[in-house]
């Protein structure tokens, strides 16, 4: 089976990869060249564009920034809709808005060409060692058709629902996140304000219920003043900006996912943008004026 794959960046890359080690032939595209060689020295071939890639794969894969990069890609001009016959699939991996997700479902199904929204989490660490968790919107029929394609770059691959539900999975996954590691941070403050050793309180209480995947990852990095993205702030902005509307968009109100969009737009301004959003602990620290290390 022939896949394209479609946004070689922090996450896109090593998932390309993992396909091609899973024994798929691949035809990748993206802006950046430097990254489409070094997936094409394993392997791949280079598509020359959107309709390029849907003219020659039977399934695509996009993995891009934000709901207006997948419209464009696939719905745009030159996009994957011009070039894909009745019967091709576009998963797409991107975190987007639900309502996004099914107005490309909608548009692509007049062409015959089936949708899943297939969003994932595990940022560049578990996306490099193929272990990422996927949440999947859309054909149940066609979730089960992908679903080893999917499965050879995840640990986890699970159905949710129709098309959306994807999405919908991936901005509550989002919401535990972001408080999660504000809990860590605000943790982590608090026991360096103390004159307690942080590394200490974090050894001491990850074993116990406090314990969390975001608290393994995130500590460390706060502690070490590794702050490298493996998931920017500027990304995690995006996602609780979609969090945002559509809990408008169904009547919920969300006050912590609220006050956490404000905490990491604060920390933007102060230039952590492209950081890792473990440095929301930054937020914390500009607050008690301490640095939380080891």
């Amino acid at each position: 089976m022939k896949i394209g794959f479609i946004g070689l960046g922090i996450m896109g890359k090593p998932m390309a990869k993992n396909l091609l080690k899973a024994g798929y032939e691949l035809v990748v595209l993206d802006r950046n060249k430097p990254a489409m060689e070094e997936v094409i020295v394993l392997g791949a071939k280079a598509g020359l564009s959107n309709v390029d890639i849907a003219n020659q794969c039977e399934v695509i894969i996009t993995m891009l920034p934000n709901s207006p990069h997948v419209k464009e890609v696939v719905l745009g001009e030159g996009g994957i809709i011009e070039g894909a016959k009745p019967g091709t699939i576009v998963i797409d991996m991107s975190s987007i808005a639900p309502l996004s997700s099914r107005e490309i479902f909608a548009a692509l199904e007049t062409k015959g060409v089936e949708l899943l929204d297939a969003p994932v989490s595990g940022g560049e660490p578990k996306a490099i060692d193929g272990t990422l968790s996927v949440m999947v919107g859309g054909k149940k029929d066609i979730f089960d058709r992908c679903y080893d394609i999917m499965k050879s770059m995840a640990g986890s691959v699970v159905y949710v629902g129709e098309s959306g539900a994807g999405n919908i999975a991936k901005l509550c996954n989002q919401i535990v996140v972001a408080i999660n590691i504000a809990a860590v941070s605000e943790a982590l403050i608090l026991a360096k304000k103390a004159g307690v050793d942080p590394d200490l309180v974090f050894q001491a209480i990850r074993s116990g219920l406090a314990g969390s995947t975001v608290m393994e990852a995130k500590a460390p990095m706060m502690m070490d003043r590794n702050f490298k993205p493996g998931f920017r702030i500027d990304l995690h902005i995006k996602d609780l900006n979609n969090v945002l509307e559509t809990s408008h968009g169904v009547g919920v109100s969300l006050p912590l996912s609220a006050q956490l969009m404000e905490m990491m737009q604060a920390i933007k301004l102060d230039g952590c943008g492209v950081e890792d959003h473990s440095s929301i602990v930054k937020y914390y620290e500009k607050l008690a004026n301490i640095e939380v290390t080891r």
